[in-house]
């Protein structure tokens, strides 16, 4: 089928700035030549099904577009995977090829590729030696997302082109902020930021800025807050998507003095929960904040708060493109830009997604996100408690870094947790456990707390590589700890 993105980039005005970097900046008639070119040349090197591992560049930008024009198949691999990962990546998909802008990496853990020529878009083409198996990927597959990488061997998502794109047009017809400019703020291989943040702009005309990682400060694990906010103040941006970690840096450093720019006025945040009064003093201190909610086997974005429609609370109304239900266990189930099915198991096309989470729908058509299902635990007083709304209430105060609920099975929730800073003291903790208790029922308040040894990452095994906590590993890593916390609060 014709994309609508290619089509939208071939309409729009030549002269309107398209794309840049911090090396240069490309209009829409630039653009079109360059993803026409890197098209025509990845069709004379015979490529079919290609992997992208490459930081934020224009040069990224253009491989995926130029695949997209082309119809091949493309699997963004996320930089931070180990090597066992993406070699899991590459064998699970049976990619023949690479495009990347780490060579040296790549033909230094994966015998199996050299190197063929330099591309176009000046990333480095790989190809496999050996054959691989034709039939690795169904029929009428644009693109297979990794989405978290917890364990060795992450799942693959298989995603239409005719999917990505319905969502890429509810999510351009629900903005109704005028953003000609978007800064993308997480890795393109992040299918989030990879629809929303360069096909949505195309679809408007608009300009998408795609600094490196390394510019943003930002790395797989470390976060220089300096140049995060130094490259915003920079290039001004209307949008930007965040994680909710990145939204409270942001809150900090505009406390401590931190201007947001005056043209900046839509912050999309998603990919876990957020408290609303994280929200709230993010908007009081100049930062339009909006939560939304989506998910890879979606195609990404189900729902989003809008400047023009939005409610405290919630994740939006659901885009144009999906339809939401709640079913009897209190689960969110999602029609519309379904995936075909994960990699090697049986394909999903037409079904509902079960998403795991457990939410709820107002008379108005908001949706709510409670938790997860499977995190969700259960007092010995008999009450559910989803551990990521305490989470989120503890860690909207600034003193707090990372917090982590627990609570199955005993008398009520405690929490480990790791401060935002060093010079953080328990008393600022104990304040701040119970300014979050104040805006939780009785069954939700933690009770005690305890200070975590170790910040979690993805590199400890404590944190998947999206930022969600590892709640097993972290259970049976910390589980002296854990009954050190209810067998003193018994005693006492």
């Amino acid at each position: 089928m014709t994309s609508r993105v290619i089509a939208a980039l071939q309409a729009a005005a030549g002269d309107r700035p398209a794309l840049s970097d911090e090396h240069r900046l490309l209009n829409y008639r630039q653009l079109r030549a360059a993803v026409a070119a890197e098209a025509e040349w990845l069709s004379r090197s015979q490529v079919h099904r290609c992997a992208v591992l490459a930081d934020n560049s224009i040069a990224w930008v253009i491989a995926d577009l130029a695949l997209l024009q082309l119809g091949a198949l493309n699997v963004p691999v996320p930089p931070w995977f180990t090597c066992g990962q993406i070699g899991h990546v590459l064998d699970d998909t049976g990619i023949d090829f690479i495009l990347t802008d780490e060579p040296d990496r790549v033909l230094r853990d994966h015998r199996e590729f050299r190197l063929a020529s330099a591309a176009p878009s000046q990333l480095s083409l790989l190809r496999r030696d050996r054959a691989t198996a034709p039939d690795a990927i169904p029929n009428g597959i644009a693109k297979v997302t990794y989405t978290s990488g917890s364990t060795a061997a992450p799942k693959g998502v298989c995603l239409s082109l005719d999917a990505m794109e319905r969502v890429a047009q509810s999510l351009a017809a629900a903005i109704s902020v005028d953003a000609a400019r978007h800064l993308c703020a997480m890795p393109l291989s992040t299918l989030l930021e990879n629809i929303a943040g360069i096909y949505t702009p195309i679809l408007l005309g608009a300009q998408c800025i795609v600094p490196s990682m390394r510019t943003l400060g930002i790395g797989y694990g470390s976060l220089d807050p300096t140049a995060f906010v130094t490259a915003i103040t920079r290039t001004a941006p209307h949008s930007l998507i965040l994680p909710p970690e990145l939204l409270r840096v942001l809150v900090v450093t505009a406390h401590r003095g931190w201007t947001p720019p005056a043209d900046l006025r839509f912050i999309a945040v998603g990919g876990a929960s957020v408290a609303q009064s994280l929200l709230n003093e993010a908007a009081a201190l100049g930062l339009p904040a909006y939560q939304g909610y989506g998910l890879s086997e979606c195609a990404s974005v189900v729902c989003l708060n809008t400047p023009a429609a939005s409610r405290p609370g919630s994740v939006g109304r659901v885009l144009p493109h999906a339809g939401v239900r709640i079913d009897a266990q209190g689960q969110i189930l999602v029609r519309g830009a379904a995936m075909r099915g994960y990699l090697g198991h049986d394909s999903v096309e037409g079904t509902e997604i079960a998403t795991g989470d457990l939410g709820s729908i107002d008379a108005d058509g908001y949706v709510y996100v409670h938790g997860r299902l499977k995190n969700m635990f259960i007092t010995s007083m008999g009450r559910n408690v989803c551990p990521e709304w305490v989470e989120s209430e503890l860690t909207c105060d600034p003193c707090i870094g990372q917090a982590v609920v627990c609570g199955e099975a005993r008398p009520w929730p405690i929490a480990l947790v790791h401060p935002a800073a060093a010079q953080v003291t328990d008393r600022q903790i104990d304040r701040a456990t119970a300014s979050a208790n104040e805006r939780l029922p009785a069954y939700a308040q933690v009770r005690r707390w305890a200070l975590l040894p170790e910040p979690l990452t993805f590199a400890n095994g404590l944190l998947t590589a999206n930022g969600r906590p590892r709640r097993d590993a972290l259970a049976a890593r910390h589980a002296s700890l854990i009954d050190a916390l209810y067998r003193t609060a018994l005693a006492s």
